[in-house]
């Protein structure tokens, strides 16, 4: 079903209902482009450590637009065992509420958005048709910018009125007009009396006017008439912006003030437009199945609930409380005993794959009044159906997981041992040793004895790291970025003696990992923020947030190692010989430099790293959750 800011509001009860019905819930998410500056090896380098990945997507990829979201519930018919499904496609745009509300910015990457051209997206729809929406903050904002205006603009609301006690006379404070503004105020009075004095007219519209002044005619009404009378500002069809003031008694003003204060509560809630949808899904806690789905989870978040915190921790404790439940499927399918049988991870492919043995395809049916998807035919990269999608392949491998239980299973419930150990980790792409984000603990920490980090001029390209360690047979080199790259070799044993080897270099520096992984950690304990009492200790003195997802209408809780001059660089291999023979320290041998060409060739750096092992569709080594298969 297909949803845009003009069937939103309509559409919106069969969204919630679906939601709470549904067994398990599953998302995917369009966005504008994925790195706003490095490349994407860069972006997933292979020996990022969760915290790394999580600090490069939150800098480079949050200024992206999330402007399609599919979601697709599955409910099991335990009469027909069947699931039925219930498919939206909705599609976003941030547009201004009114004039208070924010005018959001985003950024959109050439390459996506011509593939998803390429694909039959309708960014017209997008741009056209987009549902705003607004995060909690946002919407808190504009909650106390409409009570404050209330308050001080309403021109016969008895909030507008001091009381020293509750039997004590109304004080209405005397407004203070500016001398530039006196004539004008004036003629308005004047025009006031003459219209309440005409018992035959019962509505005067004033000319229009700007924001200020219109706030000083409030202020007069509410002092110099504050009985008898209703005061609105309306906007006419050219976007002009005027007050209308309307003759009532009391029961009628009341009854105004109660009209006027429901339309603007309406007007606020369709402002937070799609930020109700992931509302729901946050208080139904069903689990939430995605693929691939760390972007979609940060984005998410980031867009419709609230601004990701810097730390990652804090991270984790976010999206617990808004989806206290999640599933990667990726991950699920590169993780035994799915690897063994499963070549290729990519949603498309993944989907194909589990139509075959062992695996038997899950029986849907599409509800009535919703769409049915045809795999064959494929809509690739509409987010309905790519979420569509993604629940066949979660369930298919369920149901597999089934098998293996005593006696096997051909249905297999979300609350099943056999699926609880893929909850809450979020698959990290061409990681090689550390598979998944875990938000319900710690992450994966392993040793990487046999990395070295290594530092050198920024002309240096990928042939010169291969030609420094040389000696050492297969490497496998990881761009950090144009002056950093981790460098693994095939024996730990290795690793110190390169380390010993550098320290003859000018120009480069090699060190290991585990000595880089310390350095980072005291240059992050050395983070201080400067207050009016000193120098504090800010990283490690900073209180943990606590998050409490709070329902719509709610009120808010809430060294240089290097020397660039030098461009020289020695060679490991002429030394290497002398360092087995003499202790470290001992004889330099001859330094190799670059040839002509190879200088000439540096000035452009190829960093495609051909002998780099594929790892964006498995993971290199294997593990396992909790089970043994």
């Amino acid at each position: 079903m297909e949803i845009t800011w003009r069937n939103f509001k309509e559409k919106l009860p069969t969204v919630c209902q679906a939601v709470a019905e549904a067994d398990f819930l599953a998302i995917d998410g369009e966005f504008s482009g994925i790195s706003d500056g490095p490349s994407f090896t860069t972006l997933t380098n292979s020996l990022d450590t969760p915290e790394e990945r999580y600090e490069k997507l939150k800098e480079h990829s949050m200024e992206f637009l999330l402007f399609q979201f599919g979601l697709c519930t599955f409910t099991y018919d335990s009469e027909e065992a069947k699931y039925i499904i219930k498919s939206f496609n909705f599609y976003i745009f941030p547009r201004p509420f009114n004039r208070h509300s924010p005018d959001k910015k985003f950024v959109c990457q050439s390459s996506s958005i011509d593939f998803l051209a390429n694909q039959g997206f309708d960014f017209n729809k997008v741009f056209r048709d987009g549902i705003p929406y607004l995060n909690q903050e946002e919407e808190k904002q504009l909650r106390d910018q409409q009570e404050d205006k209330r308050y001080h603009t309403n021109g016969a609301s008895t909030t507008c009125y001091m009381y020293v006690l509750p039997d004590a006379p109304r004080a209405p404070v005397v407004p203070v007009i500016p001398d530039d503004q006196k004539d004008f105020i004036d003629n308005i009075v004047v025009s006031i009396d003459e219209f309440l004095k005409d018992e035959e007219k019962k509505v005067l519209q004033l000319e229009p006017c700007t924001g200020y002044q219109r706030k000083l005619i409030y202020q007069i009404m509410n002092w110099k008439f504050p009985r008898g009378t209703h005061v609105e500002t309306v906007e006419s069809p050219n976007n002009e912006r005027h007050m209308v003031i309307t003759k009532v008694d009391e029961d009628e003003r009341k009854t105004k003030e109660l009209q006027k204060k429901a339309k603007e509560e309406e007007d606020l809630n369709d402002a937070v437009g799609f930020s109700r949808v992931i509302h729901a899904i946050s208080s139904s806690g069903k689990l939430v199945v995605g693929h691939n789905m760390m972007l979609d989870v940060m984005h998410t978040i980031n867009q419709f609930y609230c601004q990701l915190p810097d730390d990652m921790e804090e991270f984790k404790r976010l999206t617990n409380c808004v989806f206290p439940r999640v599933l990667d499927t990726k991950l699920m399918a590169s993780t035994q005993p799915f690897k063994a049988i499963i070549s290729h991870t990519v949603l498309a492919e993944l989907e194909k794959r589990l139509q075959t043995a062992p695996f038997k395809p899950p029986k849907v049916e599409s509800a009535e009044g919703f769409p049915s998807y045809d795999t064959s035919a494929g809509q690739l990269h509409e987010a309905g159906y790519d979420a569509y999608i993604t629940g066949l392949c979660f369930l298919s491998m369920a149901n597999y997981l089934g098998s293996f239980l005593s006696p096997p299973q051909t249905y297999v419930t979300v609350q099943s041992d056999v699926i609880t150990p893929f909850f809450n980790k979020l698959f990290l792409m061409r990681i090689m040793d550390i598979p998944y984000l875990n938000l319900d603990g710690p992450d994966l920490l392993p040793k990487r004895d046999n990395v070295l980090h290594v530092t050198f001029p920024k002309e240096w390209k990928a042939s010169d790291l291969y030609q420094l360690f040389n000696a050492f047979g297969k490497i496998q080199v990881s761009w950090i970025d144009d002056t950093s790259a981790f460098v693994t070799l095939t024996q730990p044993d290795q690793v110190q003696i390169a380390v010993n080897i550098s320290r003859f270099a000018e120009s480069y520096c090699v060190q290991t990992y585990a000595e880089y992984v310390a350095k980072k950690e005291r240059q992050s304990l050395t983070k201080r923020k400067r207050t009016d009492d000193g120098w504090m200790d800010f990283e490690r003195k900073r209180p943990k947030t606590q998050y409490t997802y709070v329902p719509q209408n709610s009120r808010y809780h809430y060294s240089s190692c290097l020397d660039q001059s030098h461009s020289t660089k020695r060679s490991i291999n002429s030394v290497e010989e002398e360092l087995v023979a003499a202790s470290p320290g001992e004889g330099q041998g001859d330094a190799s430099s670059p040839s002509a060409s190879d200088a000439a060739n540096s000035r452009k750096r190829q960093k495609t790293d051909p002998d780099q092992a594929e790892c964006s569709n498995s993971v290199s080594e294997e593990f396992e959750l909790v089970h043994t298969w």
